[in-house]
């Protein structure tokens, strides 16, 4: 029976403050249960339990690790020292229970300051985590960019990642994608063209930073919707033909999309023998959404849900925010046939296109251990570099200045370039920190992707118009820059609980019928020494 449309609104108006207006609770992780609450949240019962994503085919729920204690640390209150660049004051009283609908409790709010919280960042007395291993690790393979791509096989250079270069690599065991990472080591000084044209280096980067991005992989690695990792190795040496190549190719590419666009990444005609890399090598995820092409409903319908999805899983196994989550960072390929069946008015959105989607580069996420007691949270501090929130060469850069906005104000107040100049900058929290869990940034990225969707649809303008006629009571409340009365999403978790509620989510796509999630593989890189003598199975015929 075909349902009858209604517009559901949240909340009530209230004489509180507009920051409590909005932003009245922070969600807790569903792996954490509140021992006093009362209230029966009917798709919290089915989210809590998600344990695979996608449309068909059986798999065994995937485990995840229950949070045993959380450290609550006291946040001294401080007055956000931005008064001259944006209208309004942020008030800190206690926030209200969440708003009632129809006698239900509806939860599409923001964190407020009582859950917004610091966690610690050292271990027992004061000790490494063991993940962080060396790596001067002799257990870690040294190859050369011959090694990694011999005559014969094939190299793209396909994107360039908050500190790393992406290639995809093709032999005949498979094709992986290999990101690469300069270590601190010699390079040759740049040629007085390279000079001229202003090029920027990007900065070698350190072990702490590598080590953190890994580490958020291996707790993702058994999320749907995330990369799978296969191996990592170190690769020095003077480049090869085919890698110099690619990245001529790659960045006459990006000239053309963007004439504007300044090439950071050294020119591997740069390398000597003593320069270093890190080598992480992750399985195919398919084409980048920025070189898809968007043409039907149900793969707006589906690409969108498959990220919120995946995001809120994370969150719930992680604590994760992503933070860099621009169409560059999701991935599409094609698994299967798209469903002849047609989005009806009444029917499930979810399913229909035979698309999976894979969500790369933690370069900039945080996460922490849930199965650890106080554990060091894994973040990288943006703090350190502010032209990411100055900048504004693209449309992803207003999304940086929106998070850090809202771990200044507590709101949606977007402050401009000049207000994110001084780092460390005292919020209304006390210092700016990166540390902090604040699972909003991951609706920012949702509502980047959204806009992203509907401004690049290719195909029928009918399938559109249908797509944001249906999906308009989720964007008034994913929408970041809605009134200051609309209350607004507060995770990840949040939009999905909206899906399953607006009925385009079956609860068996969500904890039965399948999963996104991409098979183990083995690494496809060989060296010649590791053919001669046939010490990682098949050899590959050796080439001159």
């Amino acid at each position: 029976m075909t349902r009858t449309k209604s517009t559901i609104k949240y909340g009530k108006r209230s004489t509180r403050t507009k920051a409590e207006r909005l932003f009245a609770e922070l969600p807790q992780s569903p792996l954490r249960k509140p021992s006093v609450a009362e209230i029966d949240y009917a798709v919290d019962s089915i989210t809590e339990k998600l344990s695979g994503i996608h449309i068909q085919q059986e798999v065994k729920p995937l485990r995840s690790s229950p949070r045993k204690i959380k450290k609550r640390v006291p946040i001294v209150d401080e007055v956000l020292d931005v008064s001259h660049l944006a209208n309004g004051e942020v008030n800190t009283k206690n926030s209200t229970a969440p708003a009632q609908v129809d006698g239900h409790a509806v939860r599409p709010s923001s964190p407020s300051k009582e859950e917004f919280r610091e966690v610690d960042v050292h271990g027992e007395n004061g000790s490494i985590p063991a993940y962080q291993t060396s790596l001067a690790d002799p257990s870690l393979r040294i190859l050369s960019w011959d090694d990694v791509c011999p005559a014969g096989d094939q190299i793209e250079k396909i994107a360039e990642a908050s500190y790393a270069e992406v290639y995809r690599v093709t032999n005949e065991r498979g094709t992986s994608v290999i990101k690469v990472i300069r270590l601190p080591s010699p390079i040759k000084p740049q040629t007085k063209a390279q000079v001229r044209s202003k090029l920027v280096d990007e900065e070698p980067h350190s072990e702490a930073d590598i080590n953190g991005e890994l580490q958020i992989s291996e707790w993702l690695a058994d999320v749907p919707g995330f990369v799978v990792y296969k191996e990592r190795y170190l690769v020095q040496g003077k480049t090869s033909r085919a890698l110099l190549e690619t990245h001529q190719v790659f960045q006459r590419r990006m000239k053309r999309k963007d004439p504007g666009r300044a090439q950071f990444y050294p020119s591997p005609s740069r390398y000597l023998d003593e320069t270093k890399f890190l080598a992480v090598e992750l399985g195919d995820a398919g084409v980048a959404l920025e070189d898809w092409d968007i043409k039907g409903e149900s793969q707006l319908w589906d690409i969108f849900l498959l990220e919120a999805i995946a995001l809120a899983r994370a969150e719930e196994v992680a604590m994760f925010e992503h933070r860099d989550l621009h169409e560059g960072n999701i991935c599409i390929r094609q698994i299967k046939p798209p469903s002849d069946e047609k989005i009806t008015a009444g029917a499930a959105k979810f399913g229909h296109s035979g698309l999976d989607m894979t969500i790369l580069d933690y370069g900039l996420s945080r996460a922490e251990d849930l199965s650890v007691d106080f554990a060091q949270p894994i973040a990288y501090d943006l703090e350190r570099d502010l032209s990411l929130f100055t900048s504004t060469h693209a449309p992803q850069c207003k999304v940086y200045r929106q998070m850090r906005s809202f771990l200044l104000r507590a709101d949606r107040k977007c402050l401009p370039p000049e207000a994110h100049q001084t780092p460390y900058a005292k919020g209304i929290h006390g210092p700016i920190s990166w540390e902090a869990y604040a699972p909003y940034t991951n609706v920012l990225w949702l509502a980047y992707l959204y806009e992203y969707l509907v401004s690049n649809f290719r195909g029928d303008a009918n399938d559109l118009a249908r797509f944001e006629a249906c999906t308009a009571d989720m964007w008034v409340y994913l929408n970041p820059e809605a009134g200051d009365d609309v209350p607004c999403f507060g995770s990840a978790g949040d939009v999905v609980c909206f899906a399953v509620e607006a009925g385009w989510l079956c609860e068996d796509q969500l904890v039965g019928s399948g999963t996104s999630i991409m098979e183990r593989e083995d690494s496809i890189i060989v060296a010649r020494q590791e053919c001669l003598d046939g010490s990682r199975g098949t050899t590959r015929q050796l080439r001159s």
